[in-house]
């Protein structure tokens, strides 16, 4: 594959063709087995683009090298076949595996690198966080660009000559950005001044989450994105991304965290979440749990997802995070 696949699909395409379906898409990692906050966003995507009489795309965002495994990607395909729901394409695809869509990423980079937005970063981590932190009340706000961007040419010959590999960022404006989420209505974020450059490209070269969710959705056709709402804050910055790269942005529905009373839950918090289910729910009974905790059923009931549909509304779901107990 090389950097003329970078070819947009232009939003409501299927397969190439143009369908007047929505297009909506589960996007899992595949860095363990699925906890119950996994599944209820998993549910109401399917949901969402299902009462919309749309097609749905099923991504495995499998970046990370270290953390992710093939053995979870089947994982997590079993899970949704067995809750009762079903995909139009996507995995076992290799080509919807990010792992494999590196070229798409190099092109996009490059497209960045050609209009100027692109810079090398040599900060550490801390100094990363130190510098994305809010200044406190009275104090003036400072330049949020990373110091980095305004390295001379020749100070960045002399860090890439003591070996130093960078991670690479990129250059967002002084722009704000709205965003109609059709749960949490309209969010506004300013770029600069709240969000701040994001790295594109990790140091290891392994492309970050921002560059790859965007170019994906953008070039798979994806209309409408539902998760979690602490991904609310990418919203502004994708959508920004995808429209520098040509692209439409996704309408975007974010859902309440379910949290346990330790936290948000994760996949080191109940790591043998799906598999535990298993063995203990019919599927029908964890798919009425969920709806129930989604305001979609007075109380948890046996139903499959397909009878949960007539039921659906976005206005049902609650907004405030739910506590569960595991």
């Amino acid at each position: 594959m090389d950097n003329s696949s970078f070819t947009i699909r232009p939003s409501g395409a299927y397969n190439g063709v143009m369908t007047t379906q929505p297009t909506g898409r589960f996007a899992p990692s595949p860095s363990g087995y699925m906890h119950m906050g996994n599944l209820l966003a998993t549910l109401l995507a399917w949901l969402d683009c299902r009462t919309l009489g749309g097609r749905m795309v099923l991504r495995m965002e499998d970046l990370d090298p270290v953390r992710t495994r093939p053995e979870y990607a089947r994982a997590l395909a079993e899970d949704l076949r067995w809750l009762g729901m079903d995909w139009d394409e996507g995995y076992p695809d290799a080509s919807y595996c990010q792992s494999a869509r590196t070229a798409l990423y190099e092109a996009a980079f490059h497209t960045l690198e050609e209009k100027g937005l692109i810079y090398p970063c040599w900060c550490s981590r801390a100094q990363r966080l130190a510098a994305a932190s809010a200044p406190h009340p009275g104090e003036a706000v400072h330049d949020p660009r990373c110091r980095c961007a305004y390295l001379t040419a020749a100070e960045r010959a002399e860090r890439i000559a003591a070996g130093r590999l960078p991670a690479w960022k990129v250059r967002v404006p002084d722009e704000t950005v709205t965003v109609q989420d059709c749960h949490y209505g309209t969010y506004v974020q300013n770029l600069a001044r709240e969000g701040g450059d994001f790295i594109v490209r990790r140091a290891d070269g392994v492309f970050a989450y921002q560059l790859a969710v965007s170019v994906d959705d953008m070039l798979m056709g994806v209309t409408r994105v539902v998760r979690g709402r602490d991904l609310l804050s990418s919203a502004p910055r994708q959508a920004w991304l995808i429209r520098t790269l040509g692209g439409t942005p996704p309408e975007y529905c974010h859902l309440p965290l379910l949290t346990a009373a330790e936290g948000k839950l994760s996949k080191r918090l109940g790591s043998e979440s799906t598999q535990r289910f298993r063995a203990e729910y019919d599927p029908r009974d964890l798919v009425g749990r969920l709806a129930a905790l989604a305001g979609l059923l007075p109380s948890p009931e046996p139903i499959t997802p397909r009878e949960l549909l007539p039921l659906f509304a976005w206005n049902k779901i609650p907004t405030d995070d739910i506590i569960i107990s595991q």
